[in-house]
């Protein structure tokens, strides 16, 4: 398969990265441990996760699917061959959130005791903290690299101007700078990214690796009514792209998608891969054969023509 460097970091991925939001949530331990095996059998490496998946599930707390990813890393025996992507900053609790020292120092060894493991591939500010100072939170990550447990450090929901600022913080002390930037950013969540972030990313280097890369679903082509929304727990949220843009998308997509012989949801990614400044996607599974479509992504190629049709339809 053909990898791709993620940015700085002396890690190569494939195109594709697993998404575990969902694991202990819409697929349980055992649905978990049959999606992991079939993705590392493919010859895919990295998995995306957080400390706080899934504390909106009934019954949760967080750091279920960090301990579904290392009860199976362990049972397979198969941590050499798994890029681990976590994160830190979410609430779990009202004392155990954001980017301070403490937290940070206290959080990590949480996600490495439920992964199963002595170090985190990649570990994310999982959202801006800016009632910390940035060098602390860098301090912090200096401080667990040089220990580590931490290979390299990314921003996810980070503006262009406090990703910037914290890249100029790291510039200026010589602290870690964040490698990889994970944003929203999909056929329909195009703005954000694309106004100032994918600029900053490219100049400074960063691996990109979008989430919610369909759309939590919606680019699957299966929410097309009000009435569709009850087909999945994930349907209250993507209420917001059923709109005329929305519906010009799908179309969109199913056009370039009969053409091929593909799903919606894999012309989607497939759209995202291709884009200038994107590493891979992130996209998550709750079935086997939503797996092997998601993987078959991977082997789409796009022309001009349906990449041009598929930005027009989901201009902004």
């Amino acid at each position: 398969m053909n990898k791709r460097p993620l940015g700085n970091t002396g890690i190569n991925v494939s195109p594709l990265i697993l998404g575990g939001n969902v694991f202990g949530w819409t697929a349980d331990r055992t649905r978990s441990f049959e999606l992991l095996d079939r993705f590392l059998d493919a010859g895919f490496e990295a998995i995306d996760t957080a400390d706080i998946y899934s504390t909106w599930a009934p019954g949760n707390r967080g750091g279920e699917s960090e301990r579904i990813i290392g009860e199976w890393m362990a049972s397979r025996r198969s941590r050499e061959r798994v890029i681990v992507i976590t994160k830190v900053g979410m609430e779990l609790a009202p004392d155990e959130k954001g980017l301070s020292a403490a937290w940070i120092t206290k959080a990590v060894e949480g996600s490495l005791r439920r992964l199963q493991t002595d170090r985190i591939d990649v570990y994310f500010s999982h959202i801006f903290d800016d009632n910390v100072p940035v060098e602390e939170t860098l301090g912090a990550y200096e401080r667990l690299i040089a220990a580590g447990k931490v290979h390299a450090i990314g921003a996810s929901n980070h503006s262009p101007d406090q990703l910037k600022h914290a890249l100029d913080v790291a510039r200026r002390t010589g602290l870690p700078r964040y490698s990889v930037l994970q944003p929203l950013y999909n056929l329909y969540d195009r703005a954000a990214f694309e106004e100032g972030l994918r600029d900053l990313a490219r100049s400074e280097g960063l691996g990109v690796i979008p989430y919610f890369g369909i759309a939590r679903g919606f680019l699957s082509g299966k929410y097309r009514t009000a009435g569709d929304l009850s087909k999945s727990p994930r349907g209250g949220g993507i209420a917001t792209y059923m709109n005329a843009r929305g519906m010009a998308i799908l179309k969109a997509l199913d056009e370039v998608a009969a053409a091929h012989g593909a799903r919606p949801a894999e012309v989607a990614l497939a759209w995202l891969m291709a884009r200038e400044g994107v590493t891979a996607p992130i996209a998550s599974a709750t079935r086997l054969d939503q797996l092997e479509s998601l993987m078959s992504a991977t082997r789409l190629s796009l022309s001009e023509a349906e990449i041009n049709d598929l930005d027009q339809a989901s201009s902004y």
